[in-house]
């Protein structure tokens, strides 16, 4: 394809919503994707109005059925390159699916969807249709990420026997849903929802940090699921004891009940020479404690290979890609745009019909994704068990 910016439809986004003014940021943040249409509401009329007010001009469609058939018979420079899922769960696989054959790669918030049997189908139709595909975990587009997953996967903290993986918020301490308020009604409502609220939310973020980071996979799970705000349907507090496929142990934990924690995201990995620490919240360093050792702190920017722990073989991409100096803070806004801008470098391969990468390393796959479902899914049924211990599926 030519070197033209991607053009980006929205799913969602309308009335409100948070999670889109993030991620269309992001899209624009490097000049080479734009937002160019959007169905960003489930009532027609609504849809409309709220693209005709939309901050820049968009076309507005009244249904994401519309938008994508209207794809069809565009000219090929005004086609949609990919789209970008920003609705509540219950519909991210209707709109994810139907993009998929219609040639469209998706974006797609997390989680996947809403149970294992739609995970199952995006996963055989996105290999079927070798059709690109990225769910939404945020907090892999954090440069510190990177470096964090490099470290422990390179072996310098040796085997790995302890991880400890928690997001933990406190903004549902009280039954917020009652008021109408928009972000919490749908989190607490099964049916939107999914099987698990807390866990589903931003436990699933916990499991991705562990996985990506680390490289392993859970094997087998011990669950608690519990609701401490009286009425509600679904969690608000979410631990999980795990056994890891190399006989390490993890914990994955989170809580949207803790009064005083926003965005509390972080983890810990200990290994057999040293131990790893990271927090989304102060996202610009890594801190790494060795036997006998000061702690050592590496700011994004200021990495130097082959300082005594570090290699001197380390990634050139890993050194190269902060994108402003060291002092100066990326954020999160910045980390969705590391996503998007690796997930528009193999839109454009696929456009151009090469192979594309889709081994998660710079963002999360629909295989991904997949893991995140069956993760909830094995956690519904241990803690309805009484934390009874439970295999986690095989993968698909």
């Amino acid at each position: 394809m030519s070197n033209r910016p991607l053009n980006v439809g929205l799913v969602g986004g309308g009335k409100g919503a948070f999670i889109v003014h993030p991620h269309q940021k992001a899209i624009h943040f490097d000049g080479t994707r734009r937002v160019v249409a959007g169905a960003l509401f489930p009532d027609p009329k609504i849809a409309l109005e709220e693209a005709a007010n939309w901050p820049y001009p968009i076309k507005g469609y009244g249904s994401y059925d519309e938008m994508i058939k209207a794809n069809a018979t565009l000219p090929e420079a005004e086609k949609l390159d990919y789209i970008l899922i920003v609705t509540p769960n219950f519909v991210h696989y209707d709109p994810a699916m139907k993009a998929m054959k219609a040639g469209i790669a998706v974006f797609c918030e997390k989680p996947l969807c809403l149970n294992l049997k739609e995970a199952n189908d995006l996963v055989k139709a996105s290999r079927k249709l070798n059709v690109p595909f990225c769910v939404a975990h945020t907090y892999l587009g954090h440069w510190t990420s990177r470096l964090s997953r490099y470290i422990v996967r390179s072996g310098l903290l040796g085997d790995i026997r302890w991880v400890d993986s928690y997001y933990i918020q406190g903004w549902l301490a009280t039954k917020l849903e009652a008021t109408g308020q928009q972000q919490a009604t749908w989190r607490v409502d099964p049916k939107r929802a999914g099987g698990s609220g807390c866990g589903g939310d931003i436990g699933t973020h916990a499991l991705m940090q562990l996985r990506y980071v680390t490289g392993l996979e859970i094997s087998q799970l011990s669950a608690q699921l519990e609701t401490f705000v009286e009425g509600r349907m679904l969690d608000d507090h979410f631990t999980i004891y795990c056994k890891l496929n190399n006989g390490a142990r993890a914990l994955v934990r989170a809580s949207q009940v803790c009064i005083g924690h926003k965005n509390d995201l972080g983890i810990e990995v200990a290994g057999t020479k040293g131990t790893l620490r990271w927090r989304q919240e102060d996202p610009e360093c890594v801190t790494i404690h060795l036997p006998n050792q000061p702690d050592r702190v590496y700011w994004r920017g200021a990495v130097s290979a082959g300082d005594g722990f570090l290699p001197k073989d380390m990634p050139a991409d890993l050194l190269a890609e902060p994108t402003i100096p060291a002092g100066h803070p990326e954020a999160f806004h910045d980390a969705f745009a590391r996503l998007h801008r690796c997930f528009e470098a193999d839109v454009r391969k696929w456009k151009d019909g090469k192979a594309f990468d889709t081994d998660g390393a710079k963002y999360a796959t629909v295989a991904d994704g997949w893991s995140g479902i069956a993760f909830i899914e094995t956690c519904v049924k241990s803690s309805q068990k009484k934390g009874a211990w439970t295999n986690m599926p095989k993968g698909i």
